[in-house]
């Protein structure tokens, strides 16, 4: 038998596959194919994306030092 060997994706990688399924400029399917990375785990990792880009933006900002 023919095994396929198991894709290992970096966190960079998986969050671009992500972007481009949140784009919906390509179908789901062509991403897949692009990929070589199951359609569920595509939006699984949309779903995440999604519901954590609000952290993005709740940068705390250092107080400013007065200039002298």
């Amino acid at each position: 038998m023919n095994e396929k060997k198991r894709n290992i994706l970096t966190g960079t990688q998986k969050a671009k596959i992500a972007l481009e399924a949140v784009k919906e400029q390509k179908t789901v399917n062509e991403i897949t194919q692009e990929y070589g990375v199951h359609p569920t785990q595509i939006g699984l990792w949309k779903k995440v994306l999604l519901e954590n880009a609000n952290q993005l933006f709740e940068v705390k900002r250092s107080p400013t030092v007065p200039l002298s």
